[in-house]
């Protein structure tokens, strides 16, 4: 069913009265990550709208320790790209080598000579979309408060991420916002690795920490069928070593895309 946007300064501002919605279920099922867009621009319009929707996203006590930054100048888009890159061939050398990149748990030695090949991958890469992250049609820089994070496990031993339950449920509610509105796009945390250079560049204070980047735009093509596990693959009954939680019967179980 169409959703009707009938306020007079949004339609002022150029938003169609009634834009196309997608129905929950099929947005939560076909969301995936799109890297490639048209060159199509985004309306300012249209993205205050995505991120009006988004607000409304959950987060510890209620605080919204967000802020997104719409990066439209060129200079810096160029120097976000450049921060970006590094980390890409980083990723590409790991993955390559058949690691998790920067899994908290992983074998350190493997990664470090997987490392030493980044340069050559960087040599030989074809322009593809973090080598043209500056021409992507919006990138918004999504930060966190770190005065505003219930961060539980802030004192563990171990990786902490619980302060990013306030965080990521906002930037999935741009992508489904964005979905909703016709584009697509992904979030990419690789600028996280040059953090202190990015907060630079943004003239970001010190208390905030770069949480995300969120490009989004017309999408080429919008993927279909998602690959994810199995609910039975990843979930069981009152232990960890429990049986599996298999839910109604195969034969009667409505299944998703692939």
């Amino acid at each position: 069913m169409p959703t009707l946007n009938g306020t007079p300064e949004r339609r002022a501002a150029g938003v169609p009265a009634i834009i196309p919605s997608v129905d929950l279920r099929d947005a939560l099922r076909t969301t995936g990550a799109v890297r490639e867009f048209t060159g199509e621009p985004v309306s300012d319009a249209v993205l205050y709208d995505i991120l009006d929707t988004a607000r409304f996203a959950p987060s510890g006590g209620n605080r919204q320790g967000w802020r997104t930054i719409v990066v439209r100048d060129p200079g810096l888009r160029r120097g976000l790209r450049d921060l970006y890159l590094p980390g890409w061939y980083d990723y590409l050398a790991m993955r390559g080598a058949g690691l998790v990149p920067w899994a908290p748990i992983t074998d350190r030695d493997a990664e470090s000579e997987a490392l030493t090949r980044a340069a050559s991958i960087a040599a030989e890469a074809t322009p593809g979309f973090a080598e043209r992250l500056d021409e992507v049609p919006v990138l918004v820089a999504v930060l966190a408060d770190l005065r505003a994070l219930a961060a539980v496990d802030r004192d563990f031993e171990r990786y902490t991420l619980a302060g990013g339950a306030s965080i990521y449920p906002f930037t999935w509610s741009i992508l489904l916002a964005a979905h909703d509105a016709g584009l697509g796009g992904v979030m990419t945390t690789m600028l996280v690795q040059r953090e202190a250079e990015a907060r630079a560049l943004l003239g970001v204070p010190d208390e905030f920490a770069v949480a995300a980047l969120l490009a989004l735009g017309h999408p080429i093509r919008r993927p279909t069928r998602l690959r994810r596990a199995a609910v039975e693959d990843f979930t069981t009954l009152d232990r960890f070593d429990g049986e599996r939680f298999t839910g109604p019967a195969e034969d009667t179980r409505q299944t998703g895309p692939s």
